[in-house]
């Protein structure tokens, strides 16, 4: 389990930092939308590139669905201002550890 809990934080944090980069990094975020991509779609670009990794990761399409739905769910709030950017982290941290568990009680 710790292997594929050290595989989903390290498939994240290369999600989250250089595969994001600056444009949908800016662009997802609805209070200062760009005006040449609406934020769902950077949002939801951004949720999918970790919901892949997460269902490959893992073997599991499900759990990537489930990683889409909760990465931009945090993301937005992080945006609209209503948790830090640690508090992001964390529960992007905490959702790993989720999915952990469910693959291997699913595996079992």
């Amino acid at each position: 389990m710790i292997e594929l809990f050290l595989l989903l934080v390290a498939a994240h944090f290369v999600a989250d930092y250089p595969m994001q980069g600056e444009f949908l990094a800016l662009a997802k975020n609805r209070l200062s939308p760009n005006p040449c991509w609406p934020w769902y779609q950077a949002l939801g670009a951004h949720a999918a590139i970790h919901g892949g990794f997460v269902g490959v990761v893992t073997g599991m399409w499900w759990l990537g669905v489930a990683e889409f739905l909760a990465h931009a769910a945090i993301d937005d709030a992080k945006c609209m201002k209503r948790i830090s950017f640690n508090q992001d982290q964390a529960l992007h941290i905490v959702c790993k550890v989720l999915w952990c568990v469910i693959a291997f009680g699913v595996s079992k």
